[in-house]
């Protein structure tokens, strides 16, 4: 399975695999979850264009996005105004919202993207 890139890989998962064309970004959380979700939204979209960048592509080339917010309700206006600012005019993903118990108590979102390679 020489076909399969790993990018940041231990035992448990690989930051981001590259297969037949799309690369995965595993799912991404806040470093800082002092932060509010406007805070913790903003570390999240970095990470992943700093691991679209190891992968060679930038979020033009996203086409799913999954989202999990610890509190919909709360959160999913502050939220959807830093992405909106930072996803790339007319190239949207396909996107799912949800609420959904995160690992940590302090952990206000979470965001794992495919996109499509080179």
């Amino acid at each position: 399975m020489s076909d399969i890139q790993r990018i940041e890989t231990n035992q448990r998962m690989s930051r981001v695999v590259r297969y037949n064309g799309l690369v995965f970004v595993g799912g991404q959380v806040a470093n800082d979850r002092s932060e509010d979700i406007k805070g913790q939204t903003l570390q999240v979209l970095a990470k992943i264009d700093g691991w679209l960048d190891k992968a060679g592509i930038d979020k033009t080339r996203i086409l799913s996005a999954q989202i999990w917010l610890k509190d919909i309700e709360s959160h999913l206006d502050g939220m959807n105004q830093v992405w909106d600012e930072w996803a790339a005019s007319g190239e949207a993903p396909a996107r799912a919202t949800v609420q959904a118990l995160l690992g940590t108590p302090d952990t206000l979102v979470e965001i794992a993207v495919i996109a499509a390679d080179k």
